[in-house]
């Protein structure tokens, strides 16, 4: 490959991704650097792990259909019975690969 043939658009884009990605982690570092940690805003920073793991599951349940919730309740029933996140991630997968073979 010579000089000529590289193309300079997609470093541009890497680079200016890395920037957004850099400016956004830092930027929320030094706000929340700057907010006092009521009880009320330490409740709302505890919560928020199961609002990103919500806002996830919840578009892939919505296309996914039935093998999707099946794997979730399965998910949900070993995670509770075992508190062991390997098997229940385990458990959840075999359940959608059995259901999708099934065809149901």
């Amino acid at each position: 490959m010579s000089a000529a043939e590289i193309h300079i658009g997609p470093l541009i884009a890497i680079l200016a991704m890395t920037a957004a990605t850099y400016l956004m982690r830092t930027g929320g570092y030094l706000a929340m650097a700057r907010v006092p940690l009521t009880p009320w805003v330490q409740r709302m920073l505890d919560a928020l792990p199961g609002c990103v793991i919500t806002a996830t599951i919840v578009p892939v349940l919505a296309r996914s259909g039935s093998p999707a919730l099946l794997g979730v309740a399965a998910v949900v029933a070993v995670m509770a019975w075992s508190r062991n996140e390997f098997l229940a991630i385990a458990v959840g997968m075999g359940t959608v690969m059995a259901v999708r073979a099934f065809g149901l």
